[in-house]
């Protein structure tokens, strides 16, 4: 007896399960009445969005792609020997001056400018104004300027610096110096801290501070021989810190001595 209880418990358990299910899909039905046509469309919506989704990201890699290639041959050309260079080879792509190579990449930076979104208009940008400087200073000086501003960081800082060695080799050691500074302060790995202080020591020391430029100089070679990692290591020296080293040297030779030692057996890091 209690085993056919249990048994009908079972079998009234099921039914009343089979009973809801039921009638959640009765009502569901119910709702769904002559609402099919709204449905397919529904769904049919979400189809077509995921296919222009797809689309546009195949597309989207398809023009970055050629934007990259179209960006590489006008740095090819920005970076071609000089046919007095040499061991240039004559058969390559050489120009007879630099002024003559600067214009004719201006005009393939300008195509992608004209043709590609961001990121590669900026960077675009960022080249025509730097070979702009051979051939419309003035120009290439304003352009440079407006481009420190830009949101995208990475050519922000490259304009910056570009534009504090314009100043630098104009005369204008003021400015160069304040920029340099900045630069310094951003803690970038586009130009890093140490060649942003190496070249406003040097600014200094154009300018007769020579105290000053030996104080940078310093305080970069010796935080770098005494940098180590995380185990305790000795870290590599940038190129930047072996040359704040070398002019440390020719400025203060009695400031160089008071150097910690070099770690012997040190790479170099760029």
């Amino acid at each position: 007896m209690a085993r056919y209880k249990k048994k009908l418990a079972r079998k009234l358990q099921h039914d009343r399960f089979r009973d809801t299910t039921m009638s959640l899909f009765d009502r569901l039905g119910d709702r769904l009445e002559g609402r099919g046509r709204s449905i397919l469309y529904a769904i049919g919506g979400v189809i077509l969005v995921a296919v222009i989704a797809g689309v546009w990201i195949t597309w989207s890699r398809r023009k970055a792609d050629e934007a990259r290639r179209a960006l590489g041959r006008a740095i090819t050309i920005a970076t071609a020997p000089l046919a007095s260079t040499p061991g240039a080879d004559p058969t390559g792509l050489t120009f007879n001056s630099e002024q003559e190579r600067s214009r004719r990449a201006i005009e393939e930076f300008e195509k992608v400018a004209a043709k590609y979104g961001d990121p590669y208009r900026s960077e675009a940008r960022l080249f025509i104004a730097s070979n702009r400087l051979s051939v419309e200073r003035e120009k290439a000086i304003s352009e440079l300027a407006e481009l420190s501003k830009s949101s995208n960081r990475d050519v922000a800082t490259l304009a910056k610096f570009a534009l504090a060695q314009a100043r630098e080799g104009d005369g204008k050691f003021d400015e160069a110096a304040q920029l340099y500074k900045e630069l310094a302060g951003e803690n970038s790995v586009i130009v890093t801290p140490e060649t942003a202080k190496l070249r406003l020591a040097l600014v200094f020391h154009k300018q007769g501070n020579r105290k000053e430029a030996a104080d940078i100089l310093f305080e970069i070679v010796d935080a770098a021989r005494k940098a180590k990692d995380a185990d305790g290591d000795v870290l590599p020296q940038s190129e930047a810190a072996r040359e704040a080293s070398r002019e440390l040297q020719k400025i203060d030779p009695d400031r160089y001595s008071q150097l910690p030692p070099e770690s012997p057996g040190r790479g170099i890091t760029f």
